[in-house]
């Protein structure tokens, strides 16, 4: 009897419905209730029975789909793990770090080191409680075994069906790591060495342009994970002894933005005769990045013609009929796989490519096998002594269970200052996610919001509200031995050793604070007591590197990436996808389209556009103020700043 009113209940959903198990020990969890309805019934016809216990069911059913009612969670929140951390953050919110920080047992059970890095969480708003019962929530949450099947390549990308294999962009070449039973290795090794006999080509002058000239300055044209990684560790490197002697008189530039003044400056002050110009998009149909690249095209063209697109562009894509079209050269095209995920593509030709051929191949390899090194640290360290796994952890105390939702990446390395945009993609664009894996709506807040600026013109920016306004998590990192270094005579301390001093006061100041009765005590005026009061009890973690070396940003940029991966695998989201990309996407399409027809209707739009009149009141206004000079006999229209002499 309950099983055919099961049966029908399900039978009478959408075909999607049909083949979710899960919908049928649900119809069975509804038909309960129903006992006591018929007990209390005469009914002659056993299908009439069946048919009200049916519809009874399917209603019900209808209701847990649509998020009212009740169902059996497959949310981690629901788990005794998770309550027993929820009642321990309202005790911790009971103490302050001013007394926490006295307990020196506590201090040395929050800190740890691997693979040369530091990482100190004492000035977390934690005990060593508080991290058992994190480390038990993440075996709950199976984060090791998480951990194993992305390195195993099984498809942990569900929504996609991917796997996420960016470890292998940097694996051994003897190592094995697979996709459907297929090691990746070899292919990834064939690309870099592609890459290697290619920059070499390039920086010896055996590679020349058109007009015979040796290329010394690589455009690299890409956007989002295309731009923000690759941007961040040429920024490192730049003045990192080692690569800057291999950079030489070489020029590295980013064009990302589809804004104009982007072109301009990325390109008005460049020799199209020594230039190559780096197309970066996996499809070679991304918007943003092919209108910049028939931009360039066009720049190039007018100064040299036609036949300088095949010395002065090469391409990173997966498309080469595209890019053949486009009249690159196939065999001057790299490849890489639907299983790297555009802000993990650091390590793969987007990032592999520009740097090379500005620093050598051999300084980006370091930076590879430091990126390496990590990734087994990851995999292989028990949790409770493993950097990125505990970083993860923490930042899903923070903003879930302390509800701090914002945290502020805050090095103290100015070479680091693309540091911080870079997280911002990798965190919020892999878990700025509202469902699980399974579709269930989150009961709980996942991703956190992130943001920063190097040490120390931050704390001359937004420290006022860290310390006073909101409370922020923030990542305190600082390199031990400087890149660079000076020295005057009569100063007491170096200019690195000035920058330190600030990194070991910051995160004191806001754990400690500073009361009234102190203030008081230092004669501060009863009316300024309140308004230089801090209050303190702020949370910062602290990462000290040995020095900021190729090797050792490969260290950092991979602890970052896995840390991301953790806090995902707890929440039970999917860290790998981005669907909330796309439909911006679709409707900047549908704004080109409609714009396109305005320009040849006399700057109108037609009623039936669909726009809202929001929307429509702006292009509206748009459309009269801005009149582009369109093309005429064939030729662009560019700035001058872009036209050939």
């Amino acid at each position: 009897w309950f099983k055919r009113a099961s049966l029908i209940g399900c039978q009478t959903q959408p075909d999607s419905v049909k083949t979710n198990r899960s919908l049928v020990i649900i119809s069975f969890h509804y038909c309960l209730p129903l006992l006591p309805l018929h007990r209390g019934r005469v009914h002659h016809d056993m299908a009439t029975v069946v048919k009200d216990a049916a519809e009874a069911v399917r209603s019900r059913l209808n209701a847990v789909l649509a998020g009212v009612g009740e169902a059996p969670s497959t949310l981690i929140s629901s788990s005794p793990e998770w309550k027993a951390l929820e009642a321990h953050a309202v005790a911790v919110q009971k103490l302050h770090l001013k007394d926490l920080l006295s307990d020196d047992a506590r201090t040395t059970a929050l800190t740890r080191e691997a693979e040369g890095l530091y990482l100190d969480l004492a000035r977390q708003n934690a005990t060593p409680e508080t991290l058992q019962l994190l480390l038990a929530l993440a075996e709950k949450a199976g984060v090791k075994t998480k951990i194993d099947a992305m390195f195993a390549g099984q498809h942990i990308n569900t929504t996609e069906d991917r796997a996420v294999l960016h470890v292998a962009l940097r694996a051994k070449r003897n190592q094995v790591i697979t996709d459907a039973g297929k090691n990746v290795v070899p292919e990834v090794w064939e690309v870099l060495d592609k890459i290697k006999a290619f920059s070499e080509r390039v920086r010896s002058g055996e590679w020349k342009g058109v007009t015979g000239k040796p290329i010394d300055t690589v455009v690299s044209i890409g956007i989002g994970g295309s731009a923000l990684g690759p941007l961040f560790v040429h920024t490192a490197l730049a003045t990192a002894p080692e690569a800057a002697a291999q950079a030489g008189g070489r020029k590295l530039v980013f064009l990302a933005n589809v804004d104009p003044v982007d072109a301009v400056r990325s390109l008005g002050d460049l020799n199209p005769e020594t230039t190559l110009a780096i197309v970066v998009s996996k499809t070679f149909t991304t918007a943003e990045t092919m209108l910049n690249a028939r931009t360039a095209r066009a720049w190039l063209t007018a100064a040299l013609g036609q036949e300088a697109v095949a010395k002065h562009m090469v391409a990173v894509s997966t498309n080469l009929p595209a890019v053949g079209a486009f009249g690159i050269d196939a065999a001057n095209t790299f490849g890489f796989w639907d299983w790297v995920g555009g802000r993990y593509s650091v390590s793969s030709a987007v990032g592999v490519l520009p740097l090379s051929l500005q620093y050598g191949f051999g300084v980006v390899r370091s930076f590879l096998d430091g990126m390496q090194t990590m990734d087994e640290h990851y995999r292989t360290a028990p949790p409770s002594s493993n950097l990125p796994l505990l970083q993860g952890l923490f930042n899903v105390w923070n903003a879930t269970f302390l509800g701090h939702p914002t945290t502020a990446i805050l090095p103290y390395q100015q070479s680091l200052a693309h540091f911080a945009p870079h997280v911002q993609q990798l965190s919020m664009e892999s878990n700025g996610k509202g469902v699980s894996l399974d579709g269930t709506t989150l009961n709980f807040g996942a991703g956190e919001i992130d943001f920063g600026e190097p040490g120390t013109n931050g704390q001359h920016s937004f420290y006022q509200l860290i310390h006073q306004g909101r409370v922020i998590p923030a990542e305190f990192i600082a390199i031990a031995t400087s890149q660079q270094d000076v020295y005057l005579e009569g100063e007491k301390v170096s200019s690195h050793e000035e920058l330190m001093c600030n990194f070991f006061a910051q995160p004191d100041a806001l754990a400690l604070g500073k009361d009234a009765a102190t203030l008081a005590g230092e004669g501060v005026p009863q009316a300024l007591i309140p308004h230089k009061t801090f209050t303190g009890n702020r949370p910062s973690l602290s990462l000290l590197l040995p020095d900021l070396t190729p090797c050792t940003l490969g260290k950092l940029l991979a602890l970052y990436e896995h840390r991301v991966a953790t806090s995902g695998f707890v929440w039970g989201i999917n860290s790998f996808d981005q669907w909330g990309v796309e439909l911006g996407k679709a409707l900047a399409n549908k704004v080109r389209a409609s714009l396109a027809a305005a320009r040849s209707n006399g700057n109108a739009l037609r009623a039936d556009e669909g726009f809202n009149s929001s929307t429509a009141a702006l292009l509206g206004r748009f459309l009269k103020q801005y009149q582009p000079k369109g093309p005429s006999d064939g030729a662009p229209a560019l700035p001058s700043a872009l036209q050939s002499a």
